[in-house]
């Protein structure tokens, strides 16, 4: 059997250093470095052990295998959002972008989506992410909660704006201040990636 293709470790779209003050260099690089390859090192080994065991025709322990990969797959595609949604920190934001323009439809104001979106975040039950995701059917902007990787996924919606909440995303800058953390996030949003995101998704 061929050897399976393997996941990779993306770049960063920036220097360890771009979101200082609100995220540290030191951070940024432990969380990308350490917990974000522990990810993509996870999936593969999963993916490693299913041709191995098929090439050997040995017996699989797939409901095991199946929960193992989705927290692993997940954790790597997530992490790759959640970079990809991160820019040098500016307060100022273009509010001409369609992306704004409709969260304050939906939401009536940003602030009203600022509050949704931090309860979210902070109210995650141990490890996750909050979301923001578009739902095309219905034309609306819906906040959730993803626990860990894998509980509370809205199948099918779109996700614009992901916040990892994971404690090793902010552990060495906030210690436990959760809140904080996601107050400040809202510094370093690339509100042209998430325009972006729902162009693609709105068509």
């Amino acid at each position: 059997m061929a050897k399976t293709n393997l996941y990779s470790l993306p770049r960063l779209p920036f220097e360890f250093n771009a979101l200082e003050p609100i995220i540290s260099e030191k951070q940024l690089q432990i969380h990308y470095e350490k917990h974000h390859l522990a990810y993509v090192n996870g999936a593969n080994a999963i993916l490693e052990k299913i041709d191995a065991s098929r090439a050997k025709k040995a017996d699989l322990e797939v409901k095991d295998l199946a929960k193992a990969f989705s927290f692993q797959y997940n954790g790597y595609i997530l992490h790759t959002l959640f970079w990809n949604n991160l820019a040098k920190p500016n307060k100022q934001i273009n509010q001409n972008l369609n992306i704004i323009k409709k969260i304050k439809k939906d939401f009536s104001s940003m602030e009203r989506f600022k509050t949704e979106f931090s309860q979210a975040a902070v109210s995650v039950e141990g490890s996750g992410w909050a979301v923001l995701v578009y739902d095309k059917k219905t034309d609306r902007l819906i906040i959730s909660q993803i626990e860990k990787h894998n509980l509370n996924v809205l199948v099918g919606l779109s996700i614009l704006l992901v916040l990892d909440v994971f404690e090793h995303a902010y552990y060495l800058d906030y210690a436990n201040d959760r809140a904080k953390y996601v107050e400040e996030f809202f510094g370093i949003i690339n509100w042209q990636e998430v325009e972006k995101r729902y162009k693609e998704f709105s068509k």
